[in-house]
């Protein structure tokens, strides 16, 4: 196989598992139709993936396998991060009854690593990617973000909002993305003082934002502490 067919199969099948990525569950020829694949090539494809793990297919279905959520698992920006976030996650939502958030950056959009809840957690969107000046964590995660990162089609006003939360070191949520759920966000920052993740709690509109930042300053300076430990 030349590298130019190799590079062919390989955007196939990486086409294939992002259709799935947004799909519960799809047959082929809605596969093949949603990349551009004749349906021949998308089947087999599919077949080589199921094979491998990546994919799984049932009555002629196909969705994410167990190998790529294992294979997902593995990925964090940060060497350690998931794992010194894990505890101080845990006892922010405990402390404050919200659900919380680790949140990063990845190619411009949103992305939330780990989340824990509790009982009186309020939900949260399954999209776990979004542009990022929609959400709290977001908003931090974009204000330090390096010149020249594609953000999306910022908002007018986002200089001066950046600024503001560089300056206080947290951002607020007040019911922009879900009507009845607030977020406040703080950076967590790795060694030298760069900013590597933002740490969220989500409320509702009853709760002092305020106080919820404290608490979640508290947990960001725990996983800091505990990068620091694993290097």
């Amino acid at each position: 196989m030349s590298a130019t067919a190799g590079r062919g199969v390989l955007e196939g099948a990486f086409a294939l598992l992002d259709a799935l990525h947004h799909r519960e569950d799809a047959g082929v020829t809605t596969l093949a139709s949603a990349c551009g694949l004749p349906k021949t090539t998308a089947y087999r494809l599919l077949d080589q993936l199921v094979e491998l793990g990546a994919v799984e297919r049932r009555a002629g279905r196909y969705r994410i396998g167990p190998g790529m959520f294992r294979l997902g698992q593995d990925w964090q920006p940060y060497p350690g991060l998931r794992a010194a976030a894990q505890r101080p996650l845990r006892r922010l939502a405990a402390a404050t009854g919200t659900t919380a958030t680790l949140a990063v950056l990845s190619e411009g959009q949103t992305l939330i690593l780990d989340r824990t809840t509790t009982d009186l957690s309020r939900p949260v969107p399954d999209d776990r990617r979004i542009w990022p000046w929609y959400t709290a964590t977001g908003k931090v995660l974009a204000a330090w973000a390096e010149p020249g990162l594609p953000l999306g089609p910022l908002p007018r006003a986002w200089p001066d909002e950046a600024a503001r939360i560089r300056d206080s070191g947290v951002a607020y949520d007040r019911e922009e993305v879900l009507e009845g759920v607030c977020c406040a966000a703080v950076p967590v920052f790795a060694a030298g003082g760069v900013p590597v993740a933002a740490l969220g709690v989500l409320t509702g509109p009853d709760h002092r934002l305020e106080r919820l930042a404290e608490t979640a300053r508290r947990a960001a300076s725990a996983v800091t502490a505990a990068l620091g430990r694993r290097r």
